[in-house]
């Protein structure tokens, strides 16, 4: 038997990790069970720790407990194992990196451009420049790196670091992310040039729907420190301070992270200035967190548009960046716009992805270059955009609407050059890159229905298009961390990506914010939010991932440490909750009919989003669902919080806050069910799905309100020709709830391939998941193609279709759920503990299951005949 897929705190190899007790992680290979394990760290030119042979089938959050681990450290570690019968296997290897643990680590300086910033001006990129020399032999060199905006490396004229949109993204005002770079192979003997391009990224560009800027400063700052470690054991350390040459009269004219890039290739930095030491109050810190990379590209087909324009069609709806290379004049120039689809007019559409302000479009997604004389090689550095159509216009096809960046521009360049012909580009020379942090892929699956495979599709390619280091909503209009979506999403994330250490890197977002009050907001990081969203942090649904996150990542990966570390920032949460209840809003529309000890439960304050985004004709949105609360899902997702809380208090050995927490619970439910049968506005009696699906999936009722909820859910979906009509909170329950009571009824539903529905999305030819369910025509035509919530469909294909469920360390439950019209379904999800699959296959008598358990685990197979066994690693076909 032999470990693979070795991880340190989830992460390959990471090299800057801030973890000064890390946790080590593998998979078996060979064998059957795993009886023990020894782990061997060296370090230091020692050995750091030695487990010796542990009986042990552990292989998930083994925790070091060698020597005090310090900065810098480079720790190879190695781990044996013995099988089944003790035979010891081979040995597999590993390794990881510390970072800059202390604050005293860094000696470089913050520096920031010589120009003093004013927030309505826009700026060219800032460039900088050291220059050393290196006289003896290196045995290693890293450079550590971070910016209040982003930061692109060069050592010797070549990119350093794998990674793009660096430091990636945070509330700078609590938290900065740091990056190490090993540069060893960069150097050489003699003179070496460091040089850095600093763009205004989220720090102080275009966020939020509205294009806000300088949300977190107007002063971009770059720190920079280099350490090289020499043969004779000195080391040399070079870091940002005044002596850094800088200038901002480079080719990068103009660099938004939403809005785009304007670029002269003719302009070469002058570095005729020098850097300016500043400051910023937070220590940078390791993101410990997967990087954000250039990742598929994507060539396209062309055509030209009805009003004669180059129109590129990627195929598939991403978020990322674009490349060319094109033979052109000096002083031609191309006008490049993005947009995730065509009009009715054959011309490329941004409606759906644009907010207009005060005569401000937002974001404006496009790229003016201005080319040199020969070849011109380009590539997006500091924006990206959501898209699959790109619109190339050059010469006198340029043309802007209103007074933005790349306007202005373009009038200075035809000062400078002129109006040149245009650029002949072939189509061919184009490419698409697409863009996000790089977690690997885990889980994998098929049918015989092909639309529902396209959507599993689409579902993975909106989660790549909304993970710039953060879960956003899309990555177009808003692109913000709406943890009401995050938390949707968790489960179905977690089956189709290695989601550990990327959704772990966000929880702490979202406690960065997280108010004395215990309130916890509903965007993180908070930034470019528009003002009178303030009084919707708190809202139930939303600001309940602090609680809903860790849960479901415990059960998930099998890891109580997220609970662990943020238990009393939860308990805080709750606290808050608490508070709620018995309140009321002062509007008198607004006071449920409740009374009684019921009352003293009920939360019906503060304003929340209730449901969010039912179809249009369940429930036309109106203004006034943001500004009243919304009892019913208030109480219930308080309720449901109080359970949870109680679970994890239970497995803390938090045993002293369990009462409380039961109250709560028992009380939120007394007073959901008076609501419920005493308001007539929050009856059970309804065709609104979502308020049927929730009480039932959250188990908020008496056994006889149960069974009336399911007869008048399957009215419901009568009545509505068993199409969709949840939003965004309810969607992925509601299969759950109808296989409880008859598995072909979430087969019907999943089924239905007209809109309201799943399956509508890729029959129209959808390539990512839509906002609403009506796709682009929506109401005011605002809606994003790309917003992965409604995908959450997925975990349901894997725990319930499929049946795949990690149950504790080593431990699946396989419960597959075969229905519909549907001749076969399989899974294969490559989970923290190994690849587990199973699938079905109808037959003439039955089905045929077959379940892959990995080695080293065991798994309860539960059949729908009844049939339950327990098994070891294996193949089984039943």
């Amino acid at each position: 038997m032999k470990a693979v897929e070795l991880r340190t705190e989830y992460l390959k190899n990471p090299a800057g990790i801030d973890f000064a007790c890390p946790r080590f992680f593998w998979q078996c290979e060979g064998g059957i069970t795993q009886t023990a394990y020894r782990i061997v760290c060296t370090g230091r030119g020692e050995t750091l720790w030695d487990s010796g042979k542990v009986m042990s089938s552990a292989m998930t959050c083994v925790r070091y407990q060698g020597k005090v681990l310090r900065s810098r450290d480079i720790v190879q570690w190695s781990v044996q194992l013995w099988d089944e019968e003790d035979a010891a296997g081979e040995i597999a290897q590993a390794r990881f990196e510390l970072g800059l643990l202390e604050k005293d680590d860094w000696k470089a300086r913050w520096i920031t451009g010589g120009c003093r910033p004013s927030k309505k001006t826009r700026y060219p990129a800032d460039c900088f420049r050291k220059t050393f020399s290196i006289e003896k032999e290196i045995i290693r060199a890293r450079i550590y790196a971070s910016a209040c905006g982003l930061y692109e490396i060069c050592v010797n004229g070549r990119k350093a670091g794998g990674f793009c949109l660096a430091p990636g993204y945070t509330d700078y005002r609590r938290r900065v992310q740091y990056q190490t770079i090993d540069v060893t192979d960069m150097l050489r003997a003699g003179d070496n040039e460091l040089t850095a391009v600093l763009a205004d990224g989220w720090y102080r560009g275009s966020i939020g729907a509205h294009g806000k800027r300088c949300v977190y400063g107007r002063e971009t700052k770059f720190i920079c420190q280099m350490e090289i470690c020499y043969a004779d054991g000195s080391c040399e350390i070079t870091g940002t301070d005044s002596s850094w040459r800088w200038c901002n009269n480079g080719m990068i004219r103009f660099a938004d992270n939403k809005d785009g890039e304007v670029l002269d290739s003719n302009l070469i930095p002058a570095y005729d200035g020098y850097a300016k030491v500043t400051s910023h109050p937070v220590t940078p810190s390791a993101s410990d967190n997967v990087p954000l990379t250039e990742n598929e590209c994507f060539a396209p087909s062309a055509s030209v548009s009805p009003s004669g324009k180059l129109l590129l069609d990627f195929g598939q709806n991403i978020a990322g960046c674009i490349s060319f290379s094109v033979s052109a004049r000096k002083g031609q120039m191309l006008h490049i716009r993005f947009g995730e689809l065509t009009g009715s007019d054959g011309e490329l559409c941004q409606t759906n992805i644009q907010t207009r302000s005060g005569g401000k479009r937002s974001p404006l997604q496009e790229i003016l270059y201005v080319c040199h004389d020969g070849v011109n090689e380009y590539k997006t550095r500091f924006a990206i955009f959501g898209f699959r159509y790109a619109e190339v216009t050059s010469g006198d096809q340029i043309c802007f609407e209103g007074d933005e960046p790349a306007s202005a521009q373009y009038g200075r360049f035809i000062s400078l050059y002129g109006h040149m012909p245009p650029v002949s580009a072939d189509p061919s020379c184009f490419r698409a890159h697409a863009v996000y942090s790089q977690m690997e892929e885990r889980g994998f699956f098929s049918s015989s229905n092909p639309l529902l495979d396209r959507f599993v599709q689409a579902a993975k390619w909106s989660v790549k298009g909304n993970s710039a280091d953060i879960p956003t909503d899309c990555p177009t209009r808003e692109r913000h961390g709406w943890t009401g979506d995050a938390q949707i999403f968790f489960n179905s994330a977690s089956y189709l990506f290695d989601y550990a250490a990327f959704s772990r890197k966000y929880l702490q977002d979202v406690y960065d914010w997280q108010k004395k009050s215990g309130r916890l907001p509903q965007i993180a990081p908070y930034g470019g939010v528009d003002f009178y969203m303030y009084t919707m942090n708190g809202s139930a649904g939303w600001s309940d991932i602090g609680i809903l996150y860790p849960y479901r990542f415990w059960k998930q990966y099998g890891d109580i440490s997220l609970l662990e570390k943020y238990y009393d920032r939860m308990k805080r949460y709750a606290g808050f909750m608490m508070r709620r209840c018995g309140r009321h809003c002062p509007v008198y529309s607004c006071f449920p009919r409740v009374h009684g000890k019921a009352r003293r439960y009920l939360v019906n304050v503060g304003q929340s989003y209730d449901e969010w985004a039912e179809p249009q004709d369940v429930k036309k949105f109106v203004w006034t669902d943001f500004a009243s609360p919304h009892p019913e899902v208030s109480t219930a997702y308080t309720a449901h919080m109080m359970d949870l809380m109680t679970e994890i208090a239970g497995a803390l050995g938090r045993d002293a806050d369990i009462p409380l927490y039961r109250k709560y619970s028992d009380g939120c439910r007394m007073a959901y069910r008076a609501l419920i049968t005493k308001d007539k506005r929050f009856s059970l009696d309804t065709d609104r799905q979502a308020r049927l699906v929730r009480p039932l999936a959250m188990r908020l009722l008496t056994a006889e309100q149960e069974r009336y909820a399911r007869e008048r859910l399957l009215t419901a979906l009568e009545n509505y020709k068993w199409r969709l009509g949840t939003g965004f909170l309810s969607t992925p329950l509601i299969l759950d709830v109808l296989a409880e009571t008859d598995v072909e009824q979430a087969y019907r539903l999943l089924e239905n391939e007209d809109i309201p529905g799943w399956l509508s999305m890729p029959r129209l030819g959808a390539t990512t998941i839509w906002e609403s369910w009506e796709g682009a025509s929506a109401a005011g035509e605002v809606a994003s193609l790309n917003h992965y919530s409604k995908g959450a469909l997925c975990e349901w294909l894997f725990r319930g279709m499929c049946g795949i469920r990690p149950d504790g360390a080593n431990h699946f439950v396989i419960a597959p759920l075969p229905g519909g019209h549907f001749t076969f379904a399989k899974a294969e999800y490559r989970s923290i503990y190994g690849t587990a699959v199973s699938g079905w296959e109808k037959k003439e008598g039955g089905y045929l299951y077959s379940v892959t358990i990995p080695a080293n685990c065991t798994a309860r197979i539960v059949l729908p005949d009844g049939r339950q066994m327990e098994v070891r690693a294996g193949t089984y076909h039943f």
